[in-house]
């Protein structure tokens, strides 16, 4: 009877150790999207390294946008970042400062001529006001030079995730 327990918890032990080493490098990894392939995709810790929540960016429940970075951080009152993604920038940047959303519409033409969603706005610059929406067709093309805009653009997944968060008196904290 022991022969037979010990032959068993050998042949287990075999199993398991093929198992483990069959399992996927990327078991366990967030999954890519069609905009970041894997061939293109930064290395973990330099991705890490670009998502990482900007020093002096306020503390408490907030949005942070940083200019020079084309990023933006949704963080919770604990200080914990529920998300982080991509912007692209309108034409018209506003300065680093602390401001807090003034108004949001959930659909509207944006001064470029196209159909945004989701629009949440916090500043006004010269005029030009300043604030995060998602194209209804999913676009993030960089705006035209040539026009004073002030429209942030991101995917149409992160302008929901801004939808969520960021409502009237939501402070942003605009960094370099």
């Amino acid at each position: 009877m022991a022969g037979l327990t010990v032959t068993a918890i050998a042949a287990v032990g075999f199993l398991a150790y093929q198992a483990s080493a069959n399992v996927p490098d990327t078991l366990g990894a967030p999954p890519r999207t069609a905009s970041s392939p894997a061939a293109s995709a930064p290395s973990p810790s330099a991705e890490s390294n670009a998502a990482a929540l900007p020093a002096r960016s306020g503390t408490g429940r907030r949005v942070v946008y940083s200019v020079q970075a084309d990023r933006v951080w949704l963080v919770a009152a604990n200080d914990k970042v529920r998300r982080t993604f991509a912007v692209t920038p309108g034409t018209v940047a506003p300065t680093p400062d602390t401001y807090a959303v003034t108004s949001r519409s959930g659909s509207i033409t944006g001064s470029d001529g196209v159909a945004v969603e989701h629009v949440v706005r916090f500043a006004n610059v010269g005029g030009t006001t300043i604030g995060f929406s998602a194209a209804v067709d999913g676009s993030t093309s960089a705006p035209d030079p040539g026009k004073k805009l002030g429209g942030i653009r991101e995917s149409r997944a992160d302008g929901d995730s801004m939808w969520e968060f960021a409502t009237v008196g939501t402070k942003v904290v605009v960094v370099d």
